[in-house]
């Protein structure tokens, strides 16, 4: 296990190089000059070529991109100093780089923006499991019946409307035109500074929004898992050693069934945690989310390149956590 782990570890690292990599080709030879969007904002749109030569030395876009790669590795693992225009930044370890529209690392306004996105995925994952597992069994139990085919009908139903689409009217319905009360005031409040009340109301419609959503893949992954592992050999020994039908569904039967679930469980987890830019800007939520889709908009690239720098980190270490929770599930599975 401790092999497999830091094997997985290792290449996960390989993996955030090439991505950082990849990154940065694609800036410096995107286009337009990297430096455009900061001789745009510095000089109110009056940026001319004499103006964005002078950036391009200023910000290092003149030299060889091996050489900028190589400040940009090297500063985040001892810092440096960063110039823009004609003032200098400097960038403590792990620097992500300085953000051409607010001045400020960004590794701070990145770390000051996990919460809330933390709190939007982990009460959206929450709400997945808690209304798709259960719904997906009860609907494997009653297979064919009524019951089964309004549930199964009726989720997809959901699933063909584009996430934007509901959770953009979730939060017209819910908020505007039959405002839910003590709910309607959405975004992100600190836990601690503005009390867990506040927290958990401006949170409750994104929460709301996402795991209706999402619950309804996880009710037809786990129903069609739960088929499966209900017409299995095992299965039919049980009943006919005469166990209860709830110890053989939730003991035997879901056992195996949460195995695919898991997996992609998993990466969905890790893909909320890396920002969910429809639910944070939606519901006026100040995540990561939003604020990579505000980079993207003003061309600030240093934030743009920590945002895939954080998601792929994010979503290496959700997979590594997948695969050993899948052993522990399926011990027919072994991590060597």
């Amino acid at each position: 296990m401790f092999a497999y782990v830091v094997k997985r570890l290792i290449s996960g690292v390989l993996v955030v190089a090439l991505v950082s990599m990849a990154i940065f080709l694609l800036f410096w030879y995107g286009p337009s000059s990297p430096a455009q969007p900061v001789c745009d904002r510095e000089t109110s749109n009056r940026c001319t070529p004499a103006r964005l030569e002078v950036y391009e030395k200023t910000l290092g876009y003149d030299n060889p991109v091996y050489e900028e790669y190589g400040k940009f590795v090297k500063g985040v693992f001892v810092g440096r100093t960063i110039t823009i225009a004609s003032s200098e930044y400097q960038c403590s370890a792990p620097c992500l780089g300085v953000s051409f529209r607010t001045k400020q690392p960004v590794k701070e306004e990145l770390v000051s923006r996990m919460p809330a996105t933390f709190s939007v995925a982990i009460g959206g994952a929450f709400l997945y499991l808690l209304f798709g597992v259960p719904i997906g069994v009860a609907a494997a139990r009653r297979r064919g019946t009524v019951t089964d085919k309004a549930l199964v009908s009726s989720f997809l139903f959901i699933s063909s409307i584009p996430y934007y689409l509901f959770a953009l009217l979730t939060w017209l319905y819910l908020t505007l035109t039959f405002p839910v009360p003590l709910f309607s005031d959405t975004g992100y409040f600190s836990f601690f500074s503005e009390g867990p009340w506040k927290w958990f109301s401006g949170l409750f419609l994104a929460w709301v929004a996402l795991g209706i959503f999402g619950c309804t893949q996880y009710t037809r992954f786990t129903r069609g898992a739960m088929v499966e592992a209900l017409s299995e050999d095992y299965i039919r020994t049980a009943k006919a050693k005469g166990l209860p039908a709830r110890t053989i569904v939730y003991k035997h039967g879901l056992r195996a069934a949460l195995v695919p679930v898991v997996t992609i469980f998993g990466i969905d987890f890790g893909t909320l945690l890396a920002g969910t830019i429809f639910t944070e800007r939606i519901f006026e939520i100040q995540g990561i989310g939003w604020w990579s889709l505000q980079a993207v908009q003003g061309r600030d690239l240093p934030v743009v390149q920590a945002t895939a720098l954080f998601s792929a980190v994010v979503l290496i270490i959700s997979n590594l956590l997948v695969d050993v929770v899948y052993s522990v599930l399926d011990p027919r599975v072994r991590l060597s």
